[in-house]
């Protein structure tokens, strides 16, 4: 995931116009669903369609068929359904559902206790990313959302990811991915609470109540709010050094 291509085989393409790429992107995000034309209009144009629209976005139709031919292939997979056009993505994948399907099995595995092959799991969907999604073509609604989603579904992964090295009793390695973490993104209050544990758990108790101090400050200058209760208690643990906070028997110590 990153920007554009269409990999087969060894072959791998890109496409230089902006308004096609944006085309492309989006019958990709709703493969196997027809997109409308009012739909795809505004994904291109925005609200400020040119007069001949209609004409140009056959024009754009017919380029994306011919990028997408292959000589093997009898039909383009861009078909006209009317109110608009389809994608059908047939045998061929797409990075973001294979990565949705790691991160669910990750999630499984995790419920499970199988922490191992959640780390697996959630290795190899955030190996899938070379950098911010479509980022030069989300201008529409549905790529909007697209993008919003496939973020959101990144940091959970790397949370869980972080949770699963924790349970395995990786604490030490984790402290300084955790700073970084809890910096680029500070209202995550999820990477606060992992990060004040693997700090609790290194013998850094006094850091990992600088930390509480820090995520209460940023939380109450940003949104004017205090720490959610798992915030709450996980300081309110640590200020009693509370049991429940040390490895648990399975887990194996660094």
């Amino acid at each position: 995931m990153g920007p554009l291509r269409v990999i087969d085989g060894e072959r791998q393409a890109s496409i230089g116009a902006r308004k096609i790429e944006v085309l492309l992107a989006v019958l990709l995000v709703r493969s196997n669903q027809v997109v409308t034309v009012d739909q795809l209009i505004r994904e291109i144009w925005g609200e400020e369609p040119p007069r001949r629209v209609t004409a140009g976005l056959h024009v754009y139709v017919s380029q994306t068929r011919k990028f997408l031919s292959r000589p093997e292939r009898s039909e383009s997979p861009v078909l006209t359904r009317p109110p608009g056009y389809m994608l059908n993505l047939g045998s061929d994948r797409l990075d973001c559902r294979c990565f949705d399907q790691l991160v669910s099995q990750g999630r499984d595995h995790f419920r499970d206790r199988r922490y191992e092959d959640a780390i697996h799991s959630f290795e190899e969907a955030l190996s899938l990313w070379r950098g911010p999604p479509l980022d030069d073509v989300c201008r529409g609604p549905i790529l909007q959302g697209f993008q919003t989603w496939l973020n959101e579904a990144r940091l959970e992964c790397i949370e869980m990811l972080m949770d699963s090295r924790m349970s395995l009793g990786r604490h030490r390695e984790l402290v300084s991915d955790l700073f970084m973490l809890s910096t680029e993104h500070p209202l995550r209050e999820a990477l606060y609470r992992m990060l004040m544990l693997a700090l609790y758990r290194s013998g850094r108790r006094a850091d990992a109540l600088q930390v509480y101090q820090r995520a209460r400050r940023t939380l109450n200058d940003e949104l004017g709010l205090e720490p959610g209760r798992a915030l709450q208690d996980i300081h309110q643990a640590i200020l009693t050094a509370d049991d429940r906070l040390e490895l648990p028997t399975f887990a194996h110590h660094p």
